[in-house]
């Protein structure tokens, strides 16, 4: 049986563009893919508390998480992400990447434009359906 994996993605929006990161670590499923960027949720810390430590740590950004907004279940080869978006404010830093080769704030309506990792894709469907 497969490993389910609780993560958490923030969708950070800055005069109406979406923030997307393309991977440049990680399984190999997702290397080279744009996300939203997030990351795992460690045992006993709350979602929100994740998000906003995965963002300080891989672009040494202060953000708040604001509201949950949905998530997708996605099964890759290793394990099943449970994968968790919240909306999120950003608050302070400069951009300095660690996991991620590039970041680019877009245009929600070329968001399924990009080569999206898997559990990423409807969460990007609905977000432009819902126009946040």
């Amino acid at each position: 049986m497969k490993k389910r994996v609780i993560v958490v993605a923030a969708l950070i929006i800055k005069e109406e563009k979406v923030l997307l990161a393309k991977r440049k670590t990680g399984d190999e499923e997702v290397l080279g893919k744009w996300e939203f960027p997030g990351g795992k949720v460690e045992l006993g810390e709350s979602e929100t508390n994740a998000i906003e430590r995965e963002i300080k740590e891989e672009f040494e950004l202060k953000i708040k998480a604001e509201k949950f907004i949905t998530n997708s279940i996605c099964e890759y080869s290793t394990k099943i992400v449970d994968l968790k978006l919240y909306k999120c404010k950003y608050i302070s830093g400069e951009f300095n990447l660690h996991d991620h080769s590039e970041y680019k704030y877009i245009d929600l309506n070329e968001l399924l434009n990009y080569d999206l990792a898997p559990a990423d894709i409807p969460l990007a469907k609905y977000i432009k359906e819902m126009k946040l």
